[in-house]
């Protein structure tokens, strides 16, 4: 048995779980979430608690079990807190303007780059070079900052493009030169 997925979750206040059939629903201040339960595990709602137990003893299944509660344990803090990441943009005229569904980005290619933001995230620029992604789906934000941060990841030589914060770049020496 696993030692992750054996632990309880707790259900915070104002977070509404439900079981439905073959899913799982969770509910909360900001926004709601759905996962597909799979066939080898069960969830049992107390109370407050939710624990999960394992149907069989394979390999493939005790390893599901941890990273279910783990998965399920990520949605009910983000319909709670949300996820957020931060992105830092480091270059000679890079910057970012964010709209109502769009980001647009300028990173020094002859074009700007306009991105959809996908439904259920928030995204704000807090200076021309600062970008905030939050969302109660810690995949779905981690996933839309990498899309971001593929357009111009950072370069080693001057530390250039699109970081998460507080990233430090290992810098590389440049050519030597000719002596």
């Amino acid at each position: 048995m696993s030692r992750i997925g054996k632990l309880p979750i707790e259900i915070p206040k104002g977070v509404l779980v439900d079981l439905g059939k073959g899913s799982i629903f969770v509910k909360g201040p900001y926004g709601d979430l759905e996962r597909l339960i799979p066939r080898e595990l069960s969830v049992k709602i107390d109370e407050s608690t939710i624990f999960i137990t394992v149907n069989d003893s394979l390999k493939q299944t005790r390893a599901l079990h941890g990273l279910f509660r783990t998965l399920l344990q990520n949605m009910i803090y983000g319909v709670c807190h949300r996820f957020s990441i931060e992105l830092q943009l480091k270059g000679v005229g890079y910057r970012c303007q964010a709209g109502k569904d769009k980001l647009t980005l300028s990173l020094g290619y002859s074009h700007p780059i306009t991105l959809l933001i996908p439904s259920g995230l928030d995204v704000q620029v807090e200076s021309n070079t600062n970008i905030k992604i939050l969302g109660p789906d810690k995949e779905k934000v981690g996933f839309f900052a990498s899309k971001i941060r593929d357009f111009r990841p950072p370069e080693p030589y001057n530390g250039k493009g699109v970081l998460y914060k507080n990233e430090i770049i290992l810098r590389k020496a440049g050519k030597a030169g000719k002596k």
